[in-house]
């Protein structure tokens, strides 16, 4: 089986991951990088405007490229991740070359990206959501029947146990982090925490925190951290919490689960994640990972675990196991594979 795959593939990529499990299962893989092509790393306001005008250049090499190497390597199927810079001619193209066309969509929203993946979205033969909802949002408002759910898995490349040395700890070490990018509601409860808690070593690593204008000033590290860097940042918190996105336009829910259900306990880290009907279903209670509801048991939790080492140790390691055991990407790869046959 051949798959033309378009996504990123920096190390810790969930779409870089993800294409290395199929390529581990026995598919024929190559790989488009938008990265390549188009500019979106850049951080000086200057530098931002000259690209947004050479944008549109950018994007038409990009699906020059994939259309070029669809005449080349003769795909059976074109794998998109995301997809926010593939447009329909792309698209329309791949399916006159005898390409199946499949979306892997990760994001709550399927309108908050951009102009290309709505009007993409009902082109698709099968399109994967990460979202139980998204199959509910994808009929309702795109017409379409052929979604699929699947969660996200570890990358066992990157979410795996590594030997933290005296620099990684002075750096990231701490009572409770959260690793991930600020919204309203995070910032509400990672507040309350620190408000409950002022001594607690409390350390927030992602993108746009600067937007807090909280006590959590003292706590955030002003940077992402990805890949290594990332699991070394799990391993050495004490606790790590699964805080969820909230509801946003395009989308009828809330995150249930995200990336980081997986990503924590698969790199061995102790884990207290949001509890709902679905987050519950992964690991067990108490045993595999912590949960709580709302701010009060949140502070209840933390100052429950961070008073026990053993229960803690003990309920990381059998996290693990069960990461390990049933939510890699390998076995996600598995799953899309069988629903590749299907088409």
């Amino acid at each position: 089986m051949r798959l033309l795959s378009i996504g990123p593939l920096w190390r810790g990529s969930n779409a870089g991951g993800l294409f290395r499990a199929l390529s581990r299962e026995g598919c024929l893989i190559e790989v488009i990088d938008e990265f390549y092509f188009v500019s979106l790393q850049t951080r000086k306001k200057t530098t931002k405007i000259l690209e947004r005008a050479i944008r549109p250049l950018q994007e038409d090499e990009f699906n020059n490229a994939i259309q070029n190497k669809i005449e080349i390597f003769r795909p059976d199927i074109l794998f998109v991740y995301k997809g926010v810079f593939v447009t329909t001619d792309t698209l329309a193209f791949a399916r006159q070359h005898n390409c199946k066309l499949v979306l892997f969509y990760p994001d709550v929203s399927m309108s908050a990206h951009g102009a290309n993946i709505p009007k993409a979205i009902p082109m698709y033969d099968l399109v994967f959501t990460t979202k139980t909802f998204g199959i509910r949002d994808l009929d309702a408002t795109y017409g379409v029947k052929n979604a699929f759910f699947i969660p996200h898995g570890f990358d066992p490349e990157i979410h795996r146990p590594l030997k933290a040395g005296t620099g990684e700890a002075d750096i990231f070490g701490c009572d409770v982090s959260f690793i991930g990018i600020w919204s309203p509601k995070k910032e509400k409860l990672l507040a309350y925490l620190k408000e409950k808690m002022p001594h607690i070593h409390l350390k927030i690593w992602g993108d746009q925190w600067g937007k807090s204008a909280s006590v959590l000033q003292s706590s955030i590290q002003g940077r992402p951290v990805v890949g290594d860097l990332y699991a070394l940042a799990i391993q050495s918190s004490k606790i790590n919490l699964g805080i969820l996105s909230e509801k946003i336009k395009g989308a009828s829910s809330g995150d249930l689960i995200t990336s980081r259900t997986f990503h924590i306990p698969g790199a061995s880290g102790f884990m207290l994640h949001e509890r709902n009907e679905e987050s519950i279903l992964y690991y067990k209670e108490s045993e595999e990972a912590a949960f709580f509801d709302g701010p009060e048991e949140l502070v209840a939790k933390v100052t429950e675990y961070l008073k026990d080492d053993a229960a803690r140790d003990r309920i990381r390691i059998a996290g693990h196991k069960r990461a390990v055991a049933e939510h890699s990407l390998d076995a996600r790869a598995r799953v899309i594979i069988e629903q590749f046959k299907t088409l």
